[in-house]
């Protein structure tokens, strides 16, 4: 019931207008990072992080200075790249994430005690001012964990970003047809980028009862892992699932078990991300974005993805490349 009830929360967040505002933030800081002079290179799987920071702070009401955004975008970030590692590198990350959940606690504290929590306009006012089943305020440090299970996610779907940006390189006639400003072009664009890139491989799932699936018996407390990729290139369910074909999904009918790169069953009783929608905004956002940029170029570089990464990158990290305007020869 806690779990249902804490899903509503962050479903009460990510309504269609909220997602907007999200996106919108988004695009004008990643349209100023671009527009910067200083700015020549600029390497998206990276240093996107930092604008999808500023943005999920300044969108759920909290401060964004440089220095917050520089430090929390760096944490959020060594979260999602080793999410699927183990040993070292994962302990590194967990170490990190004790410093940032003593943020998010703060920041709970500070939004209950100076009054702005009264607000609960914003994503956090709402977190910070949400009641569980008993009528009493989370617990400070369960508030923090959801803050961040808020703000987070925004910063992960730099990933898909990237591969957004590949799809655009390797397929120059989708960044033609993107330029004419289709929102519905836009849309299937987003969704075959979900579909197709290789964000997270799996998710893990604990049985809660004994039953049978498909001659399989399962008891209580056994173990399974969800093929997200390899339901997303199931041949069964996608025809030609190793093309890039964005027009696969127009006039699609949406099936919860079929396209589920970030979960599957329903958004709301099963484990299906509430994100989806803000994420689907964002890639859409990113993809306007470069498009408007053509001062802008990737210039060769190596764009394999290594399906042993979890989470799956772009080896080169996907570079932009700011033009050199011609030289001017000489008595012209």
């Amino acid at each position: 019931m806690a779990h249902h009830r804490r899903k509503r929360l962050f479903l009460d967040q990510l309504t269609d207008r909220s997602e907007e505002r999200l996106a919108e933030r988004f695009a004008a800081a990643f349209d100023a990072a671009l527009s910067r002079p200083d700015c020549r290179r600029f390497v998206l799987d990276t240093e996107v992080r930092a604008v999808l920071t500023e943005a999920a702070l300044r969108w759920a009401g909290l401060e964004a200075a440089p220095a917050v955004v520089q430090q929390r975008s760096e944490e959020f970030g060594l979260m999602v790249d080793k999410a699927g590692s183990l040993g070292p590198p994962n302990w590194k990350a967990r170490r990190r994430r004790v410093t940032t959940e003593r943020w998010a606690a703060e920041q709970i504290a500070g939004l209950r005690e100076d009054g702005a929590g009264e607000d609960s306009a914003s994503p956090a006012g709402a977190v910070a001012l949400h009641r569980d089943d008993h009528g009493q305020l989370l617990p400070e440090p369960v508030a923090a964990v959801e803050l961040l299970n808020l703000l987070r996610p925004v910063v992960a779907v730099g990933r898909f970003m990237a591969f957004a940006v590949v799809a655009l390189i390797q397929r120059p006639l989708w960044r033609a047809r993107l330029a004419e400003g289709s929102a519905e072009d836009e849309l299937l664009f987003s969704q075959e980028v979900r579909r197709y890139f290789p964000f997270f491989p799996l998710v893990g799932g604990t049985a809660l009862r004994r039953f049978t699936w498909r001659g399989h018996e399962f008891d209580a407390g056994d173990m399974a892992l969800l093929d997200l990729y390899g339901t997303n290139h199931d041949s069964r369910v996608w025809h030609d699932p190793e093309s890039f074909d964005p027009d696969r999904f127009r006039g699609w009918n949406p099936d919860p078990n079929t396209l589920i790169p970030q979960g599957g069953g329903d958004v709301v009783t099963g484990h299906r991300c509430p994100g989806e929608g803000a994420t689907l905004s964002l890639i859409s956002s990113a993809a306007r974005v470069v498009g408007e940029h053509p001062e802008f170029e990737a210039r060769i570089q190596d764009l394999t993805i290594d399906l042993r990464h979890m989470p799956a990158a772009p080896r080169s990290g996907v570079v932009l490349t700011r033009r050199q305007p011609p030289t001017r020869t000489k008595g012209h």
